[in-house]
């Protein structure tokens, strides 16, 4: 791809193949020659560009489906989304997450494609397997395997060289504090005075750049550092969630002990949601390493000023384990072309399609051994991602799939905000997660 990738929006007009806008000009449907338009729902302006390619080539093998792409922000596509599904209407195939699957294969508002991908040739087992587990239910596929989310660290490199350190290949952290980890943090971290703070005299209450933001985010932050302890947060898909079990108190209270013990990290009231400003700090040059899924990288490369480095989140006691929070692309049960949609996500899954979109650079392919292309892509671009692909393919974990967790999730990070503000024990503030979490 020689273009950067950029925030910017795209547009075709409503006659040609491909509609990339915030609302549809017509509902998906046939014409009287046959020829069917399915709508096709995300919500990333960036990848909306990359999918006008795949679209052109899966419309160029199959000339009589064309596919229209709806572009909504996050909030309203969700919004939206659900009350078109309740109402049998909506997009025909659309973008879904671990966190929202649960609800919507319950509300049988989603097509099984078990025939179709085997129709198709498409063999899960060659698909990363924790986003094949994400959106199966009782023993049926409903979701095809679109990428992969992986947690890894970001980093200033400026900071870093001015601080006279290096990053190591294989950080390592452990809940006594000790580790290269930490060591590293407390280098990068430097109070009003200049000192760091491994250095005599450093003042933890003048802080002028931290060396890492650790803050209430499950996905990128805490639930990490307990499976890397050894932690188990959720056994199984729909099994009871677990945040009080030693290992994965542990791994939270690391993350609180980041900032109010060892003073490497801004507190909640700069960074808790919903109105935090974590990531923004670390566009600001405020904080020097800042743990992200690889989505952000091509959006903070808009926001900063200085070079980004990747590297692996840090071992633990028990090794690396990281979270893979990987999109699935679903058809509507809803949908009056089920051929022709089940026609399209079938080619999505391809090996052809899922290239065409981490060879741009876009994502990490869910496709096993389709990622190099994303690595070339982003070499070529100054940024070794290398880190990434690495941890996807060792010790991985998924976010929690339950029934009713989007209604749950709020409650459960409004009882995590107390972490990184020292508002309570972290064993009280777990024991409030875990019933919220479990709660029916």
């Amino acid at each position: 791809m020689s273009a950067p990738l950029r925030r910017r929006t795209f547009l075709i007009g409503c006659a040609g193949t491909v509609l990339a806008t915030g609302a549809a000009c017509d509902r998906a449907g046939g014409s009287s020659d046959g020829k069917v338009e399915l709508v096709y729902r995300l919500w990333d302006e960036q990848q909306q560009v990359g999918y006008t390619k795949v679209f052109e080539s899966f419309t160029a093998e199959n000339p009589d489906i064309t596919v229209r792409m709806e572009l909504l922000p996050y909030g309203e596509y969700w919004t939206k989304l659900t009350t078109e599904l309740a109402a049998r209407q909506g997009p025909d195939v659309f973008w879904l997450t671990v966190d929202a699957f649960p609800d919507l294969v319950g509300g049988g508002v989603l097509a099984p494609l078990d025939e179709e991908l085997k129709a198709a040739g498409i063999d899960l087992a060659s698909y990363h397997p924790n986003v094949v587990e994400c959106y199966s239910h009782e023993g049926k596929q409903y979701g095809v395997p679109k990428d992969l989310g992986v947690v890894g660290l970001l980093y200033n490199a400026d900071l870093v060289e001015k601080s006279g350190v290096s990053v190591a290949e294989d950080l390592t952290w452990a809940t006594d504090g000790s580790g290269s980890f930490l060591d590293l943090a407390r280098a990068l971290t430097v109070d009003k005075q200049g000192r760091r703070a491994d250095e005599s005299g450093f003042d933890p209450k003048a802080i002028e750049q931290w060396g890492f933001c650790s803050w209430n985010h499950g996905q990128t932050q805490w639930m990490n550092w307990a499976a890397s302890n050894g932690g188990v947060v959720q056994a199984e898909p729909y099994g009871p969630v677990s945040y009080t079990s030693p290992e994965v108190l542990a791994g939270l209270t690391f993350g609180h002990d980041l900032v109010f013990t060892h003073h490497v990290s801004p507190d909640g009231t700069r960074t808790n949601p919903p109105s935090g400003q974590a990531t923004e700090m670390f566009y600001r040059g405020e904080v020097a390493m800042y743990p992200a899924n690889n989505a952000l990288l091509p959006y903070a490369l808009d926001e900063v000023t200085f070079p980004i480095g990747v590297a692996a989140m840090p071992a633990g006691p028990q090794g690396r384990t990281v979270v893979i929070n990987g999109l699935a692309e679903v058809v509507s049960a809803a949908t009056s072309h089920p051929e022709q949609a089940a026609a399209l996500v079938t080619f999505l899954a391809s090996e052809k399609a899922q290239r065409l979109m981490g060879d741009a650079g876009y994502v990490i392919p869910a496709l096993e051994g389709a990622g190099d292309g994303y690595a070339a892509y982003w070499k070529a671009e100054g940024v070794d991602v290398q880190p990434f692909l690495d941890s996807a393919a060792g010790a991985t974990i998924n976010m929690p799939i339950a029934a009713g967790w989007t209604g749950r999730l709020p409650e459960i990070e409004r009882a995590a905000n107390d972490l990184y503000l020292d508002a309570r024990p972290p064993a009280d503030v777990a024991a409030q997660m875990e019933q919220l979490a479990n709660d029916a």
